[in-house]
């Protein structure tokens, strides 16, 4: 599992959000115990859509990462920009063939919450 953002609940506590793998390959949020299912290609929609090219020479730390499947890795990184006063986290995914793309975490967590939230009320 990797995790993607952390949230307050409305009591007070610390709320992680994660993404993993799950059984048939199947992409999961999971978050206080419960998965949702990620559909399809929906975490390539939504990295090439708030993505931004990577600069593989800007200083990052790696935090943790997810092989997606034989391909694909999405890494958690934190990225410190010369006017921000603390590291930011972001998502970094590469796919063989394409150029590197990262997000802000919290953006792609909020996107995948609720493409995965839709997905399960239509069903």
């Amino acid at each position: 599992m990797l995790k993607i953002d952390e949230t307050f609940t409305a009591a007070g506590n610390l709320s992680a959000l994660f993404l993993r793998v799950g059984e048939g390959g199947v992409l999961e949020l999971v978050q206080d115990g419960e998965a949702l299912t990620v559909s399809g290609d929906a975490l390539d929609e939504v990295m090439q859509r708030f993505g931004m090219p990577f600069d593989p020479e800007e200083p990052v730390t790696s935090v943790a990462s997810l092989t997606l499947d034989e391909e694909r890795r999405l890494t958690h990184v934190r990225h410190l920009s010369g006017y921000d006063v603390i590291a930011r986290d972001y998502l970094l995914y590469e796919v063989p063939g394409r150029a590197a793309v990262f997000a802000l975490a919290r953006n792609v967590a909020a996107a995948l919450g609720h493409l995965a939230r839709a997905t399960s009320r239509a069903d």
